[in-house]
């Protein structure tokens, strides 16, 4: 689910992951790792997901 909400928030906003991680100050092998479901994630790295993005941390885990 947290892969697929990153991906899906990253597009609508036309972030590469190379962006993203560059909003969320995180490399972007970490970016891919997540979105390829290799990597855990930490709640530090969560935080600087979320407030990338401007969202709730349930907005990534949500199954909308």
């Amino acid at each position: 689910m947290l892969a697929h909400n990153s991906r899906r928030l990253r597009a609508a906003r036309g972030w590469s992951q190379e962006k993203l991680a560059l909003e969320a100050g995180v490399a972007r092998s970490f970016v891919n790792d997540l979105e390829r479901q290799d990597r855990n994630l930490t709640i530090d790295m969560l935080q600087k997901i979320i407030r990338a993005f401007g969202v709730r941390a349930v907005d990534l885990f949500h199954a909308g």
